[in-house]
């Protein structure tokens, strides 16, 4: 009888051994990390540019290549072996032979591994079976690659080592690389779109002695200069609009914010925006730009303004919705009557049911948009703008005219996500002043994420701003739309996690 029992396969630190083996051997020969090699081509623009041509046609071209890049594949099949090397661009197959290579460097290739960063020069062509390849004359390792790749069936599966090891997730999942090229090419988009309607880049300060710009939970580090503690921005808003006083008219930045906030699918403590603020223009004019502002970087970065986001179709090509408050909990809980709905005292009560309690001070706005958050917001699935927020929780927007307690604000939601948020733009100090001083209230009462009072911002006022309007855009979650990212850890290349446990 057969003994039919195989060898488990070779654990990790097995495999490792044996290619820290093959690298010795490399530094005795000489150089076992060569840096003289130039690349010509890439293996993306080779297939676009001859990928259609028959055998006979790319023959009489006689097109001479050098490549260089990660090999995913090998086979060896004695006297003829193939690889497939991966570069940033995409994927070619190498044919290495004796006659072509000369014994010596074919020999040495079959003791190279797959993950091995390699190069070659040669002539393209096309085998029998029609794949474009390179016929190597010339072959050589570039960099030794001591951990083994995984699976190449399975890939990387495992989300949290995706995450802790993007570099692997580039290697193995075209997915991912696709996403990430996505995102380039949409702040690209942006950032050339906000120049061609006259707006001016800027950068303003990272670090920052008052967090201002948004409600959060600032993270605090220290300057030993200085001797101060000094804060990561929370947002940029309020230098932005110091420019803006300046007579910088139109300016945006993108940037990176950090709010010392929980993780979620939404929630990264480290997070890009992109503000923006337009001097002489209100709140309506803002949501109509905004609108066509993600219209156009959707089209830019993916070739269409109708996105397909977790089964769903997301359509920005059409004219985004515009609500209140009040009117979207009617349309999403129609239960509730208009009566209920102007109820400070059964709004607190409902809320309490819905697992949402508030500060008994907490005004009918407040309770209004708790109220939205929990009933109606996940349901606003097309862009759909919510406007008309409370002052109260609008600590730096222009109050309306023609309705008292409410501003001239919007927030812009897609696939149940607060997207965008905006507004006419306070530009009285007096007024400024005085909500910022019950901001000060709140803290002292305990809200963490109360703003400060920033003095020197009041003052900035004080020698006038004119009218304005700005909003800023989660850039993070826009590419989660344009990917069809279920988590934003999905399209931030490196989240943050807890640290990783070790023996």
């Amino acid at each position: 009888m057969t003994d039919t029992t195989q060898a488990p396969p070779p654990d990790e630190n097995q495999i490792m051994a044996e290619r820290r083996a093959k690298l010795a051997r490399l530094r005795e020969a000489g150089s076992a990390f060569p840096n003289d090699f130039t690349r010509t081509h890439h293996a993306g623009d080779l297939h676009a540019k001859y990928g259609l041509l028959d055998r006979d046609a790319l023959a009489q071209e006689g097109v001479e290549v050098a490549l260089a890049g990660r090999m995913m594949l090998k086979r060896v099949m004695g006297k003829a072996s193939f690889a497939t090397v991966q570069d940033t661009s995409g994927r070619i197959q190498f044919f290495i032979a004796d006659d072509d290579t000369g014994r010596a460097a074919h020999e040495a290739f079959k003791g190279w591994d797959i993950g091995d960063i390699v190069a070659a020069r040669g002539v393209l062509f096309k085998t029998q079976k029609g794949e474009l390849s390179v016929r190597c004359q010339e072959l050589r390792l570039l960099a030794k690659s001591l951990r083994p790749l995984p699976d190449k069936f399975h890939g990387l599966e495992d989300k949290e080592q995706r995450y802790r090891q993007r570099y692997v997730d580039l290697m193995m999942n075209e997915a991912t690389r696709s996403a990430f090229v996505t995102r380039s090419r949409a702040i690209a988009a942006m950032r050339d779109f906000m120049v061609e309607q006259g707006f001016l880049e800027v950068e303003t300060p990272m670090l920052q002695v008052i967090p201002g710009g948004a409600a959060a939970k600032p993270f605090v580090t220290h300057h030993n200069a200085l001797d101060i503690d000094m804060f990561l921005r929370i947002a940029p808003e309020l230098f932005l609009k110091r420019l803006v006083v300046g007579g910088f008219e139109r300016v945006f930045e993108i940037n990176r914010n950090f709010r010392n906030e929980g993780l979620s699918p939404r929630h990264n403590p480290e997070f890009t925006m992109m503000e923006f603020y337009a001097a002489y223009h209100e709140y309506r004019w803002l949501m109509s730009f905004t609108e066509q502002l993600l219209r156009e970087t959707a089209m830019r970065a993916t070739g269409c303004a109708v996105l397909n986001y977790q089964g769903q179709a997301i359509d920005l090509s059409r004219p985004f919705a515009r609500m209140t408050i009040v009117e979207a909990i009617k349309a999403h809980a129609p239960r509730y009557t208009e009566a209920q709905l102007v109820d400070a005292k059964y709004l607190h009560a409902e809320l309490a049911k819905l697992g949402s309690t508030h500060a008994k001070e907490a005004g009918l706005g407040a309770l209004q948009l708790a109220l939205f958050e929990e009933l109606a917001e996940s349901k606003l699935i097309q862009p759909t703008y919510i406007v008309d927020y409370p002052v109260e929780v609008s600590p730096l927007a222009r109050a309306s005219d023609a309705r008292p307690g409410i501003t001239e604000r919007f927030e812009l939601f897609i696939a149940g996500r607060e997207m965008a948020n905006g507004f006419s733009e306070l530009n009285d100090p007096e007024d400024q002043a005085a909500r910022f001083a019950e901001q000060v209230k709140a803290k002292e009462a305990g809200d963490e994420e109360a703003m400060y009072y920033d003095a020197d911002y009041v003052r900035a006022l004080e020698y006038g701003m004119p009218p304005a309007a700005g909003c800023g855009v989660g850039v993070d979650r826009f590419i989660m739309l344009l990917t069809d990212a279920p988590s934003i850890r999905d399209v931030i290349l490196f989240p943050h996690m807890r640290p990783e446990e070790r023996a």
